[in-house]
């Protein structure tokens, strides 16, 4: 039975990622508007990672806490969320990833959840990173916006500093003037020479924040910026996608349609497996 091969995502949950494997994906809809939205997405995105033979790690947030706007959709809160992301995990057979923005979140979040994931903007807060941390969760941790690329070594060396090294660190941007940012390719090759697995998040990379009661976006952007990096040989990507953006509750100006995720891939696994020298 030992020989037996193990799935992308076993392969991924046992810690086997980087150097020349492929890429895996993280992807789903930004916020939990109903468990018939997490199905259609759920579902399209196994049916890829099954296409391209990457591991695939459905996404989906049950509180989005750092909207713009005070009336922004929020999402069903912790316990329902959490319930619809095991539901999702049961039903399809995939990991889930959801945020976490407060040390007493994590480790309900992690009871339920395979992948943790960090704010960028509570990025530097110390009893946020090293409680997930200590729950030997892989954890993606969103490098702030005010960040430099070789500062994020130090969520590394929190991480390390309790005996894990399950830590991804997800460029989505630098702010870059007023309502802008700007994704440094070089960043990513940086922390990557310093052993440092990272992810690029495409969808948030490509938002203009704030600008009004609502942050705008170039969902033209994101396929481009993932292009770059795959080249640049990045770990993993991370793509917000719907079926119908523009009606989305949060991110609906750079979240990608459902639809044109397959078309991305395609690409993106031929970039990756040159630049990687693979067969």
């Amino acid at each position: 039975m030992s020989d037996i091969p193990l799935t992308p995502e076993k392969e991924f949950l046992r810690g086997r990622i980087g150097g020349r494997l492929p890429f895996f994906l993280i992807a789903g809809p930004c916020v939990i508007e109903n468990r018939e939205l997490l199905q259609t997405v759920a579902a399209k995105v196994k049916e890829l990672g099954e296409k391209y033979n990457i591991t695939v790690i459905f996404k989906s947030s049950y509180d989005k806490a750092n909207r713009s706007n005070i009336h922004s959709f929020r999402g069903p809160g912790l316990k329902e969320g959490l319930a619809m992301l095991r539901e999702i995990k049961e039903q399809f057979q995939i990991p889930v990833l959801t945020d976490v923005h407060w040390p007493n979140e994590v480790e309900p979040a992690a009871e339920v959840v395979d992948y943790l994931q960090i704010p960028a903007f509570l990025s530097r807060q110390t009893d946020l990173l090293v409680e997930a941390a200590r729950t030997g969760r892989w954890t993606n941790v969103k490098k702030g916006q005010f960040m430099a690329p070789l500062d994020a070594l130090q969520i590394v060396d929190k991480f390390a500093q309790v005996g894990s090294d399950k830590v991804t660190i997800c460029e989505r941007g630098y702010t870059f003037g007023y309502n802008n940012l700007i994704v440094d390719m070089r960043g990513i090759e940086q922390l990557r020479r310093e052993g440092v697995h990272v992810v690029l998040d495409a969808t948030h990379a490509t938002q203009l924040p704030g600008g009004g009661t609502v942050s705008g976006g170039q969902r033209e952007m994101a396929f481009p910026l993932a292009r770059a990096a795959a080249a640049v040989g990045v770990d993993g990507f991370f793509f917000e996608v719907h079926p119908n953006p523009p009606q989305a509750k949060s991110d609906a100006t750079n979240q990608l349609y459902l639809d044109h995720l397959d078309g991305i891939l395609r690409t993106l696994t031929q970039i990756d497996r040159l630049i990687k020298e693979r067969p």
